[in-house]
C-alpha cells in the first residue's frame, strides 16, 4: 500500500489548486469532501505501525465525517442560504490561482529544509501538509463568504491530518479523534452562525457582520 502514498498526495495537492480557482461554493465544498475520502484512504499506508484495528478507524471515521458528515452539512447551509458563488473575493480567482503554485513551491522548499526526529514514509508528506496549512489560511482571509472560510477551516485542518497520522506513533488515534471533534463542533457552530446571517442579512457575506450593533 506504500505505494499510494504518492499518487494521494498529488490528488491532495490537485484538490487543494482547485479550490482555489472555483467560485461556485457547492463545487469548493464536494472537492473538499473528495479531499477528506483521499485522506481517509491516505492514514491507512501512511502510519509507520502497519494497518491495525484503530488506523483502519480512523480511515473510516475521517471518510465519514470529512467525506460526507461536514460537507452535508456545508451544502445545508448553502440550500438555506440560497446562495451558489463566492461573489467579490478579496483575492480573484486568477490571483488565487498563482499564489496556490507560489505556496506549492513554499511548501517543497519548508519541507525540504525541516529536519524531522523521525523519517517520514514518503518525502511530499511534509510539503503537502504544509500547503494544505497555507492554502486552508488563505481561503480563510481571501474569500468573503462564511462557508467558503469553513472550507478554508477543513482545508487547514486537512494538512494538520496529513502531519500527524505520519508523525503520531504513540497515540495517533486519540490526536486524530481530538482534532476530528474539534472540526466538528467548529463545522456545527459555523453552520448555525451561517443560516442565522443569512436569515438576518439574506446572504452569507461576512463583510456584514461589521453591520451589526449591540
Amino acid at each position: 500500500m506504500k505505494s499510494l502514498i504518492d499518487p494521494l498526495l498529488v490528488v491532495v495537492a490537485l484538490l487543494n489548486l482547485a479550490m482555489l480557482v472555483t467560485g461556485r461554493l457547492r463545487a469548493c465544498i464536494r472537492l473538499a469532501a473528495w479531499q477528506g475520502v483521499a485522506l481517509g484512504v491516505l492514514a491507512l499506508p501512511l502510519s509507520h505501525d502497519g494497518v491495525g484495528f484503530r488506523l483502519v478507524a480512523v480511515a473510516i471515521i475521517t471518510i465519514a465525517l470529512k467525506g460526507w458528515l461536514f460537507p452535508t452539512l456545508l451544502l445545508r447551509a448553502t440550500r438555506t442560504a440560497d446562495v451558489k458563488h463566492e461573489t467579490e473575493p478579496y483575492v480573484g480567482l486568477a490571483a488565487s490561482a498563482m499564489a496556490g503554485v507560489g505556496m506549492l513551491m513554499l511548501s517543497v522548499w519548508l519541507g525540504s529544509r525541516f529536519e524531522l526526529p523521525v523519517p517520514t514514509t514518503s518525502p511530499l508528506v511534509l510539503p503537502m501538509a504544509f500547503f494544505s496549512v497555507l492554502v486552508g489560511l488563505f481561503l480563510i482571509i481571501s474569500r468573503r463568504t462564511a462557508v467558503m472560510q469553513v472550507v478554508g477551516y477543513l482545508v487547514l485542518e486537512n494538512g494538520i491530518f496529513i502531519f500527524g497520522v505520519a508523525m503520531a506513533h504513540e497515540e495517533p488515534f486519540l490526536v486524530e479523534m481530538g482534532v476530528l471533534l474539534d472540526v466538528f463542533v467548529a463545522v456545527f457552530v459555523m453552520g448555525i452562525a451561517i443560516f442565522h446571517i443569512s436569515r438576518e442579512f439574506d446572504h452569507i457575506d461576512v463583510d456584514q457582520l461589521s453591520t451589526l450593533r449591540d
